[in-house]
């Protein structure tokens, strides 16, 4: 049975966090030093959740993506992944990292059970890498992609945030990259989720985007797959990999979302950039796998129609993307 929201929409895909740590520290993602610690007992344990896994798949979830943070820095993580990959009736699992510890870890993880990799690279410039990083190492993640696909994973999707004097410049080197490889390169609006005081004047909308990708190639609608997020596709005549644009900001995706996320704090929330959320920790310690099951029915009952953010919105409040999964 289809589980459906109040709104119509088929909530099939759970983003499930396991930590707010990362070993970068990007511009739009957390603040220079990091967030603050949680506390050990904050943050759900292994046991949670796979129990969080097993209610969401028997409610109705069949595509659970492993985020953080970044999810591959948490210590015995390769076990974790093996136990939520075996969980009965889930299609799809699927993990979003930086790259940076994929050379170590590729083929662990496929052997877990990943079966796809999202990999965030926000510019193929050593310079500018490090900048928006705020010290990264681009080839060790350039080496942790070819790892990965030594392991066997399939063709990456490599998510690139395009932001106006920073990275814009390399949108056509991201597209060219689709032309002999098969890759999925993504382009995604800047979010004001800090709330840069500039954060209008980083913003390049996917409108744009695609307009200069269409001035040097031609672009070809391209459907999207099953348990697929937000991005709408298009391929470049005669590739072999296709391009996405999300659009957060110019083009809201809500009437198309398919998810609700958990935190590695516990909170439940049909939205990412909704204040509100369920504190399901009460009840992972209570044990009632029947009440838990109830509250994320709850919260995908409880999606909002739409986050209603825009460029003339001023109303969210600054948050840390690392803190709920990205």
């Amino acid at each position: 049975m289809k589980l459906l929201d109040t709104h119509g929409r088929h909530i099939n895909y759970l983003r499930l966090s396991v930590t707010d740590r990362c070993n970068l520290r990007c511009s739009y993602c957390m603040p220079e030093q990091g967030v603050e610690k949680l506390c050990h007992e904050d943050i759900l344990t292994y046991e949670d959740l796979i129990c969080v896994a097993e209610e969401a798949v028997a409610i109705g979830i069949e595509k659970i993506r492993i985020t953080g943070g970044e999810p591959l820095v948490r210590r015995d993580i390769i076990p974790f992944l093996r136990a939520i990959s075996a969980v009965p009736g889930l299609k799809q699992l699927v993990l979003t990292t930086n790259g940076l510890l994929l050379e170590e870890l590729a083929e662990d993880l496929h052997r877990a059970g990943v079966q796809r990799l999202n990999i965030s690279l926000d510019s193929l410039k050593q310079e500018t890498f490090a900048h928006i990083t705020r010290g990264g190492d681009l080839q060790r993640v350039l080496r942790g992609l070819q790892a990965a696909e030594r392991a066997g994973f399939p063709p990456h999707k490599i998510n690139m945030v395009v932001m106006r004097g920073i990275n814009d410049d390399e949108v056509l080197d991201f597209a060219t990259m689709t032309m002999d490889r098969p890759f999925a390169v993504r382009f995604i609006e800047y979010m004001p989720t800090l709330q840069a005081e500039n954060w209008r004047t980083l913003s390049v909308s996917g409108h744009e985007i695609l307009e200069r990708i269409g001035k040097r190639y031609e672009l070809i609608p391209y459907g999207s797959q099953d348990l697929a997020g937000p991005s709408r596709n298009f391929k470049i005549k005669g590739s072999a990999g296709s391009i996405g644009i999300i659009t957060p900001i110019s083009g809201h995706f809500c009437r198309d979302c398919n998810r609700i996320r958990v935190t590695s704090a516990g909170l439940a929330k049909g939205c990412l950039l909704s204040g509100e959320g369920l504190d399901l920790k009460p009840l992972l310690r209570s044990g009632d796998r029947t009440r838990l099951g109830e509250a994320l029915r709850l919260i995908v009952a409880g999606k909002p129609d739409g986050h209603g953010l825009d460029n003339d919105n001023n109303d969210l409040q600054p948050f840390a993307m690392s803190r709920v999964g990205g």
